[in-house]
């Protein structure tokens, strides 16, 4: 394995850190304290052709891998836009996965190109109120009645929903008391966005504020037969095509963000003076920067390595949690570092870095606990008894 750049890996660098540039700071403060959707980057990233990354070529994708896809989002999340423009253009490099492996060729021809030329933007519903990551407990019901599915029940957590025109949706076609293992039972759809259907509240949170979280409420939501992915009730089995690169990816994005105010508080303590000398003199401050530095970048050997195994067809879900789990953590450190290196003004916005506090709890928390992610480890890795 050789985790150095190829050429083309740099010249992806190199290609969205110049899109990332037409959106400074001041950009992404102002969209933090007013919100709305970044449609304007999202345009950028789509006009140039990079929200298809992982998609064929024959579907109007660029056909490279998780890799190439994880160094996109960490240069987009460490140019300044952090999680708010990562999570803008997040579900088009993974979520439509399900679709390229499992859906048909009139499908894949249907779905994949309005998505990747960015004139429809989807949302993912997989999480409901009641229980959380337990995803083979999912109550939301899809009934099937003549030519379609008729779909009730409630999401939550749901980004972009209130600028979607498609949703990646996971419903039970079959009762939970009916099926031999409550993995079966679970069918996928990709399909309009009703909103005549399907009532959206937005959800107000600490941060992240330019990409929107929702509960939906379906109520007799239709879903024509022709949208439903593979077969009824593999749903499960295919959502899990995705799931280990979405972990991947997050990860990329922490450690751009952790990188980023890493950056912040090192620049900070060079000019910063107090008591007649510059703050980073002092060990005090040198050393904890230090620390989040290493961290950081054995958190990006973590993601390359999981991004590796996955894109060459080998078992990445231990690597794929352990990266998640520790560019969630190598993150977070990073981004409580930079506010405490800036003292009172680390709690300011114009410095920026309170932002990526708030926003680095994203990859902390989701798309899976950090406790979720070592109970894996646990049982999977190390052979010990299944704890839930």
């Amino acid at each position: 394995m050789d985790f150095a750049l190829t050429d083309q890996q740099e010249a992806i660098r190199d290609a969205i850190a110049k899109i990332c540039e037409g959106f400074p700071d001041a950009y992404w403060l102002k969209k933090d304290h007013d919100g709305g959707f970044p449609h304007d980057f999202h345009k950028a990233l789509a006009d140039a052709g990079w929200l298809g990354i992982c998609v064929p070529e024959e579907y109007g994708g660029s056909g490279l891998g998780i890799t190439e896809a994880a160094i996109m989002m960490r240069t987009i999340s460490e140019s300044g836009a952090g999680m708010s423009g990562a999570s803008a253009v997040h579900i088009n490099v993974f979520g439509l996965n399900p679709v390229v492996v499992f859906g048909t060729e009139e499908q894949r021809r249907r779905m994949l190109p309005p998505m990747i030329e960015g004139r429809e933007k989807a949302c993912f519903a997989v999480t409901e109120p009641n229980t959380g990551l337990n995803t083979t407990q999912l109550k939301t019901r899809a009934v099937a009645k003549n030519d379609r599915y008729i779909v009730n029940g409630q999401k939550v957590w749901i980004s972009t929903a209130q600028v979607a025109h498609k949703i990646l949706l996971l419903a039970r076609t079959t009762p939970l008391e009916e099926v031999r293992s409550p993995t079966h039972g679970l069918s996928l759809f990709y399909t309009d966005f009703d909103r005549n259907r399907i009532k959206v509240h937005e959800i107000e949170k600490m941060g992240r504020k330019i990409v929107d979280s929702n509960e939906l409420f379906f109520e007799d939501f239709e879903i024509p037969m022709e949208d439903r992915i593979g077969e009824e009730g593999k749903g499960f089995q295919y959502i899990l095509e995705g799931m280990n690169p979405e972990r991947i990816l997050i990860a990329a994005e922490a450690v751009g963000l952790g990188k980023l105010a890493l950056s912040r508080a090192t620049e900070y303590a060079k000019t910063r003076v107090v008591f007649n000398r510059p703050i980073g003199k002092n060990q005090g401050i040198q050393h904890p920067l230090a620390v989040n530095w290493v961290e950081l970048e054995a958190a990006w050997l973590m993601v390359m390595q999981a991004a590796w195994q996955y894109d060459k067809g080998l078992p990445c879900g231990a690597g794929a949690n352990a990266a998640k789990y520790f560019a969630g953590e190598a993150g977070y450190h990073a981004c409580e570092q930079a506010v405490m290196t800036h003292g009172g003004f680390g709690y300011a916005k114009e410095f920026h870095v309170e932002r990526y506090l708030r926003e680095v709890l994203i990859p902390r928390i989701a798309p899976v606990s950090p406790q979720l992610a070592l109970s894996f480890i646990a049982e999977k890795v190390l052979g010990l008894a299944k704890s839930y």
